[in-house]
């Protein structure tokens, strides 16, 4: 067991390169599995669908060519006077009632002959209930119970439309059957003289699409009621699914040809088309489960996919071998090194790649004694050069055109002005010529930021308004000196190009244990890629953005900066964060 540690131990980055290898060869090779069982079953059963469409449309055809004839039939029964009169005539006498079944059989005959499919059955029915039936084999119906059944009576409520029922009672002999009726009346008087009927038996109404169903593959004509009147599915003849039609309905409002849904037990896609003349749904559904089984060869996939991915692991394994020994060799080296021998140089062997990294490991070895202790006394001494070179740089335009302002409040007999901008100016000098590591208390530094607006507004007016929001609680908390002055200075004299008026509010607060200083303008924001670049000129001091940013992270960490938001024409938005000091 120790043994086996051992070389697991000297081993260890083979290891650890071959288990992900090997997790992300399996885990590609899953997932390419996986998504090509699914993409190829996804565009079977797109293809699938498009067929199946244009097949439901062939099957609808054959179903508008019935509703044609049943429509052309009651057309014609209509428009002939013949079977009109003698519906509505007198037949008191056996010689005229002889004539009234002779004729009403000669003319349906010639009406029913144009009936399509010939499997349909034609039957008309006097008010008196009697009974012309075309074919008795076809549904040998008693007229009594005809009159009296709700078919008769649904067309007597509503004479002006053809209904097609389906019934599988004891008055079609328990065989199912739709049936199209429709009240014949007299536009004259309102009055129903007769009823045509017009049958097939749901058996021969299954072979408008009988050939084209099979396993999984089911047509059903649907009412509005949700009641299914004719499937290939017998079992289902005659039930009520309200799922089903809840289904169709959701189909019928969308966009899309064919809908997924989950119903009668199974995954299944559902196409259906409405049927306006017989006003059904003609639906197809399509057991998605056993189309993809019958589709794709799950098992040879998976085999295929597994034996590729034995292949490929044994060919990485053979290549990681090769190029890990030297390697992990030159790893023991270095851990021994660390722990023992710090000055000790690597043997430079093994291959290409190892003799480089052993190489230039000793390089670096050697000098990195010699330039540890310089570099870090190097860059003690540049950070604070450059901090006091920055703070130093008072800019002489500055100098000057704060001193023509005194001189000329001077001269306009201003002296209550000038004293005070004399006395901002002084203080402005004395807390910038001051030591470069020195923190000031925010009150303190507050006041020098007041004494510099001073300055500014006696000079260019107060256009500018400058607000201030401390918490009383912050003003004995400090600071680095000229944190936040850089950017009352891009304030002044930038964020007002374009814009003549505006406000800059000053808000310091503390929260999250954290001193937050915020500088808010309303003048003209600039795009985000400027903000660095358009912060660069000072016209006091010479620390800018940057270099307020930088020296915070230098002084506190990478947990404090400096950040900026602003838009065109909105104005700037500028958070300073610091650690709460207090002394």
């Amino acid at each position: 067991m120790r043994k086996f540690i051992h070389i697991i131990q000297a081993n260890n980055l083979f290891f650890k390169i071959f288990i992900i290898m090997l997790i992300s060869i399996v885990t590609v090779s899953v997932s390419i599995t996986f998504s090509t069982i699914r993409m190829s079953g996804d565009l079977y059963m797109e293809r699938f669908s498009i067929t199946n469409t244009k097949v439901i449309n062939q099957i609808k055809e054959q179903f508008d060519l019935f509703s044609f004839s049943v429509v052309s039939t009651y057309v014609k029964v209509d428009e002939n006077g013949i079977l009109k009169g003698l519906l509505q005539g007198e037949k008191d006498t056996s010689i005229k009632k002889s004539q009234y079944y002779y004729h009403m059989k000669s003319n349906m005959e010639r009406i029913y002959a144009e009936l399509d499919p010939n499997e349909a059955n034609m039957i008309i029915m006097s008010p008196d209930n009697d009974v012309f039936n075309m074919n008795y084999v076809s549904w040998s119906v008693d007229a009594e119970r005809l009159a009296e059944h709700p078919i008769t009576n649904r067309s007597r409520e509503n004479p002006d439309d053809i209904l097609y029922q389906f019934d599988s009672s004891s008055l079609t002999k328990r065989i199912p059957m739709i049936i199209a009726s429709k009240a014949l009346v007299d536009r004259s008087s309102d009055e129903i003289y007769g009823y045509l009927y017009v049958s097939i038996r749901e058996r021969d109404l299954r072979s408008f699409y009988e050939g084209y169903t099979s396993e999984g593959n089911n047509i059903f004509l649907l009412q509005n009621s949700g009641q299914i009147i004719s499937s290939d599915r017998q079992d289902m003849i005659g039930t009520e699914s309200e799922e089903l039609l809840h289904y169709v309905k959701e189909l019928e409002q969308s966009s899309t040809e064919y809908k997924n849904v989950h119903v009668f037990g199974h995954n299944q896609v559902l196409m259906a088309e409405y049927l306006p003349g017989l006003d059904m749904y003609l639906v197809n559904l399509v057991n998605r489960e056993l189309l993809q089984k019958n589709l794709i060869d799950t098992k040879e996939i998976v085999m295929i996919s597994t034996a590729i991915v034995l292949v490929t692991v044994f060919i990485i394994f053979l290549i990681l071998r090769r190029m890990t020994v030297s390697i992990s060799q030159l790893v023991s080296q270095i851990s021994d090194m660390a722990r023992y021998k710090f000055s000790k140089p690597l043997e430079e062997t093994g291959g290409y790649e190892s003799k480089k990294i052993a190489e230039a490991f000793n390089y670096m070895l050697n000098e990195l004694h010699d330039y540890v202790e310089i570099l870090l006394k190097t860059q003690e001494k540049q950070r604070k050069a450059e901090l006091e070179a920055l703070q130093h740089q008072i800019n002489p335009h500055f100098i000057y055109n704060t001193l023509a302002s005194i001189k000329f409040m001077i001269k306009q007999e201003k002296k209550e002005v000038a004293f005070e901008t004399i006395d901002a100016f002084i203080s402005l000098l004395q807390n910038a010529l001051g030591d470069v590591d020195e923190t000031v208390t925010v009150e303190q530094e507050v006041k020098n930021l007041k004494n510099y607006v001073l300055i500014n507004q006696a000079r260019y007016g107060d256009r500018i308004k400058v607000n201030y929001l401390i918490t009383p609680d912050c003003l004995s908390y400090h600071l680095p000196k000229l944190v936040l002055q850089p950017f009352i200075e891009n304030a002044f004299f930038h964020a007002f190009t374009q814009k003549k008026t505006g406000y800059i509010q000053i808000l310091i607060a503390e929260k999250d244990q954290r001193l937050i200083c915020e500088i808010v303008d309303n003048g003209d924001g600039m795009i985000q890629e400027n903000l660095v670049t358009k912060g660069k000129r000072q016209l006091f001091s010479g620390i800018g953005v940057k270099n307020v940013h930088e020296r915070i992270q230098l002084l506190y960490g990478k947990d404090y900066g400096v950040t900026i938001t602003s838009q065109p024409n909105k104005g700037t938005n500028v958070i300073v964060i610091l650690p709460i000091i207090q002394k």
